[in-house]
C-alpha cells in the first residue's frame, strides 16, 4: 500500500476558496468541490482570514504559505545564503566556537544584513538534524562535541551549590577591553568517563596559558593546583579570575585568600562569557582528544603542550606569541 503524501494547496485552489466563500458556500461544500478534506479547508480559512467568510484573500494566503514553508519549515538562514554558510563553516573548521563566529562576523560585515547571525542560530543549524552525517561532522568541530545541546537560556532545575559567589555582572567593566594584564579565565577539560580532568587557566590579554595536572576534580584539589600556579606568577599578573559554575570552585574564598584574586562566576550555559578559555580548551583538545584519560598523562607532557601554546604566534596578538606579550608587560 502506497503512503499518502499531502499536497499543499495551489493558488488556483485558493482562488476557488475565495470565490466560494464570497458566495457563502459552506466549508463542506468547498471541500467536496476541491476534493479536499474538510479539515484542510477549515485550517486554511482559519489560518489566513481574520473573518473567514469575508476577508480571506487567495493571493495573500498563497504568498504567506510559501514564505512560511520556505523560511521556517525547510530552510534556516545559513542554508538560505551560501556566503553566510561558507563563513560559518570556515569558522567551525578553524576551531572557532559559534559565539566567536557570531561576534567576528559583525566586525567583518558591519553593514551587511545577510552576513549577521546569532550564536544560537548557529547552534540550531548544527543540531537541527544531529544524526545526519554532515551534522555529526559539525558537532565534532564544536569545543565539547555534545550530541545533545541544552539551550543557552535553559534553567537548571537545581540552584547553585557554590556559596557566596559573585556574578560576572559585578566584574569591573574595563576588564572586557583586554587593555590590562592579569585577568584570567579558568575551567576544567574533562577526561574519559567524566572521571579525570586537567585545569586550564588563560590570561585574557596575552592568551598565556597554564595547564594544571589534577589528581581529581574535588574543589580542594583544584584550588590547590590553581593557587600553586598563580603564586609562581607574580602580583602584576594575578588580578582576578573568571570561572564557570562548576562546583570545583566551591572553595573560591580559600583561593582568593591564598592568591589575593577575587573570583567572578559566569552565568550558567554562557560559555561565550569565557570565550578565551573556551577557545584555548579547543586548542588543547587537538593534543588530548575526547576520551583521553588524564590520569595517564604525565605533568611533563602537559607542560610540553603548555609551552607549545605559549610560544605559538597568534593572529589576534599581531602574530606575537603569548609568551612574548607577557614578557613585554614586565616593568
Amino acid at each position: 500500500m502506497k503512503a499518502k503524501h499531502y499536497k499543499r494547496l495551489s493558488l488556483k485552489e485558493r482562488v476557488i476558496i475565495e470565490t466560494l466563500l464570497q458566495e457563502n458556500k459552506s466549508k463542506t461544500y468547498i471541500a467536496k468541490k476541491l476534493k479536499r478534506s474538510r479539515s484542510t479547508i477549515t485550517r486554511e480559512i482559519n489560518k489566513w482570514g481574520q473573518d473567514p467568510w469575508d476577508k480571506y484573500d487567495a493571493k495573500l494566503a498563497d504568498w504567506n504559505a510559501k514564505e512560511v514553508y520556505l523560511n521556517k519549515r525547510n530552510r534556516d538562514k545559513i542554508n538560505t545564503y551560501n556566503k553566510l554558510k561558507i563563513y560559518v563553516y570556515r569558522g567551525l573548521l578553524s576551531s572557532w566556537s559559534p559565539e566567536q563566529i557570531a561576534g567576528k562576523i559583525k566586525l567583518d560585515y558591519p553593514r551587511d544584513s545577510i552576513m549577521t547571525i546569532s550564536y544560537e542560530a548557529i547552534y540550531m543549524h548544527i543540531y537541527a538534524h544531529r544524526q545526519a552525517r554532515l551534522n555529526r561532522k559539525l558537532i565534532a568541530l564544536l569545543p565539547y562535541h555534545k550530541t545533545v545541546r541544552r539551550r543557552a537560556n535553559a534553567k537548571s532545575k537545581r540552584g547553585s551549590k557554590i556559596k557566596d559567589q559573585v556574578s560576572i555582572d559585578d566584574r569591573p567593566k574595563h576588564i572586557e577591553k583586554r587593555k590590562e594584564i592579569g585577568h584570567w579565565e579558568g575551567d576544567l577539560v574533562i577526561g574519559k568517563g567524566q572521571v579525570s580532568a586537567i585545569g586550564t587557566l588563560v590570561e585574557r590579554k596575552s592568551r598565556y596559558t597554564y595547564i594544571v595536572k589534577l589528581k581529581n576534580r574535588k574543589s580542594a584539589t583544584v584550588v590547590k593546583g590553581f593557587v600553586k600556579e598563580f603564586n609562581k606568577t607574580g602580583k602584576l599578573f594575578t588580578k582576578i579570575l573568571t570561572y564557570d559554575n562548576g562546583t570545583e570552585m566551591a572553595y573560591h574564598k580559600r583561593f582568593t585568600k591564598k592568591t589575593g584574586m577575587p573570583v567572578y562566576f559566569a552565568h550558567p550555559y554562557s560559555s561565550w562569557e569565557r570565550g578565551t578559555n573556551e577557545n584555548t580548551n579547543g586548542l588543547i583538545r587537538r593534543f588530548f582528544p575526547k576520551g583521553t584519560d588524564f590520569n595517564k598523562v604525565s605533568e611533563q607532557k602537559l607542560k610540553i603542550v603548555q609551552e607549545k601554546l605559549n610560544n605559538c604566534p597568534r593572529k589576534v596578538l599581531g602574530y606575537r606569541t603569548p609568551a612574548e606579550v607577557m614578557e613585554m608587560e614586565y616593568p
